[in-house]
């Protein structure tokens, strides 16, 4: 049997090219011809240009064209170029930037990396290699900030985040909402792809930045602050929603014994690693913190390289059932360490909330017993732990 071409590869695939343009009248001849070389399932969208695009499209009459009256940002287009490339029968997208800096030699690339996937549920993205001399120090400059924000959103480490060279699975995003309409969109689109369950990966593409022809239309400082508002409301929503779900999502799945076996005892982290993260979980659980220990749990976790998942269960000591003796106990402690004496029964917890009245008392005595019960909790885990793994490499080794 005769291995299929690329053209019919794509074909097969039902994959389309969509190609936003705006105001790229030297280019955008070279970059059609070059994708023309592989299909004809080409979708331009002309962002409301006001130079000779228009002239140089009409040129092109294979080619589905869709003309914005106005330019309203390069989100926008992409999101009309894939409702039209779904109304047109197509599942994959390939988009490719119409200033010349991408080669279309490289769409094989991405066609052959989906047909060796064990999952079509994937996102490509190409990565350029931001150490060429050409390349702007402002484009490598943020390009490593996107990569770090999209890692702390999806836990996802790639080495390109902006490269408006990818391969976009339609069908499997149709159901998605977006709101960014600009540059901004193609970070929305990869963390709500990656959020949803997408398998989001890079693939090496080249790139050039010919500056004659070239035009880029980033504005560094109005587009930076819409990408820093993005990454600041993507990173409120992973902390408060995205994590916590995945995590009771694999706790729901797994059973409690079963993520203790999985998670605790066989993991890779060292006794150490794991101690320290059940510590910080307790710590953060007993702590009062109310509303604010899950954004602070996985927020210290990534910061001092713990593991989120321990740190996040344990840190859910402090249960409804719970909370009136921790209140108690709390209460108590800071008696104790301020020198007070104040009477209320067990009850009053979950009558009036009593110990509510007398706060400073309160919080003295929670972090008091916050802090003790790290101590001892991730203590006692850390020797368990370190006998657990001795004798668990004398079986393997006898």
């Amino acid at each position: 049997m005769n291995t299929p071409s690329i053209q019919e590869s794509i074909e097969q695939l039902k994959c389309c090219v969509v190609i936003p343009t705006y105001n790229n009248e030297k280019t955008i001849r070279k970059v059609i011809l070059g994708v023309l070389v592989y299909t004809k399932d080409i979708i331009v969208i002309n962002d409301g240009s006001t130079d000779n695009t228009a002239g140089i499209l009409s040129e092109f009459t294979q080619v589905t064209r869709v003309d914005l009256k106005d330019n309203k940002g390069k989100g926008n287009a992409l999101r009309i170029g894939f409702k039209k490339a779904l109304e047109l029968g197509f599942s994959y997208a390939i988009t490719i930037d119409s200033d010349g800096q991408h080669f279309p030699e490289d769409i094989p690339v991405f066609i052959n990396a989906l047909q060796q996937e064990d999952t079509k549920n994937v996102l490509y993205i190409g990565a350029r290699n931001m150490q060429q001399t050409d390349v702007p120090k402002k484009s490598s400059f943020g390009n490593k900030f996107s990569n770090f924000w999209f890692w702390f959103e999806t836990g996802i480490s790639l080495k390109d985040t902006q490269s408006g060279f990818r391969l976009y699975p339609i069908t499997e995003l149709k159901g998605l909402k977006f709101y960014t309409p600009k540059f901004e969109f193609e970070i929305e689109i990869i963390v709500r792809a990656a959020w949803k369950g997408t398998l989001v990966k890079n693939l090496p593409v080249r790139v050039t930045y010919n500056e004659e022809e070239r035009v880029s239309h980033f504005r560094p400082f109005q587009d930076f602050t819409r990408i820093s508002i993005l990454n600041t409301w993507l990173v409120l929503i992973a902390l408060f929603y995205i994590k916590p779900r995945d995590l009771y999502r694999r706790f729901k799945k797994k059973g409690f014994r079963r993520f203790l076996k999985e998670d605790l005892l066989q993991s890779n982290d060292s006794p150490r690693k794991k101690a320290f993260s059940i510590a910080l979980g307790v710590f953060i659980g007993l702590s009062p913190l109310w509303g604010l220990q899950t954004v602070l749990v996985f927020s210290l976790a990534i910061l001092l390289k713990l593991n989120k998942a321990i740190a996040f269960a344990f840190s859910n000591v402090s249960l409804p059932p719970f909370i009136p003796f921790i209140l108690y106990a709390s209460s108590k402690i800071g008696q104790f360490i301020l020198g007070e004496n104040i009477s209320y029964t067990l009850d009053d917890m979950t009558t009036n909330f009593e110990v509510l009245k007398h706060l400073k008392t309160y919080i003295v005595g929670s972090l008091t017993l916050a802090a003790v019960s790290a101590i001892v909790i991730g203590f006692s885990t850390y020797l368990f732990l370190t006998v657990f793994e001795k004798r668990k490499m004398i079986g393997q080794n006898g």
